[in-house]
């Protein structure tokens, strides 16, 4: 006995065969696509299975195969571009947590030996020739180009470059006197 399909009108068991033609031939074509974007075989398998489903479950009438290729096609692509942006935002969540949790509190310990070395450092700043200060700080703190601190004081880029090198070497050079000085060395 051959049963119909009532909607259609067409004998199920050919659209079964018709059904089982599309996934045979189309298959192949919506797993590369899905692959190509997601870049994972078993993401790419489910959204093409899903596809199929839900090609099966809305019983979609197309005037001709190529139609519902197209249409598949249309389906696997959307999804996995969907997958990939939902993947691509978990892992920036996971690289916000992982950041997150690297970070540590700082121990008394830590803090007091940052609050002493800015210490030094700001102790060793001041006592830089004026010159040699003024564009260290135009650099360092103020962040400005040698350009800039060339035309904010009224020298030469080229000076500017020479003071800053000279500037940290001095610095430098007080602050390993400074370090020589407590751990009780010679300076």
């Amino acid at each position: 006995m051959l049963f119909t399909d009532v909607r259609s009108g067409f004998p199920l068991e050919s659209q079964e065969e018709e059904f089982r033609r599309l996934y045979t031939a189309v298959f192949p074509i919506l797993f590369r696509v899905a692959y190509r974007i997601t870049e994972s075989e078993e993401a790419a398998e489910d959204l093409c299975q899903e596809a199929f489903f839900r090609y099966h479950e809305k019983k979609i009438v197309f005037p001709n195969g190529e139609e519902a290729k197209f249409w598949l096609i249309r389906v696997v692509k959307n999804s996995a571009l969907n997958y990939a942006k939902r993947k691509e935002r978990e892992r920036r969540a996971y690289q916000r947590v992982f950041r997150e949790n690297q970070r540590t509190e700082e121990t008394g310990e830590e803090e007091l030996l940052k609050k002493e070395t800015r210490l030094e450092v700001s102790e060793a700043l001041r006592a830089l020739p004026e010159n040699l200060r003024m564009v260290l700080v135009l650099k360092e703190y103020g962040e400005l180009t040698y350009k800039e601190i060339g035309r904010t004081l009224g020298i030469s880029e080229g000076n500017v470059k020479v003071r800053v090198f000279r500037a940290r070497e001095r610095l430098a050079a007080l602050l390993l006197e400074k370090a020589g000085e407590s751990s009780g060395g010679a300076g």
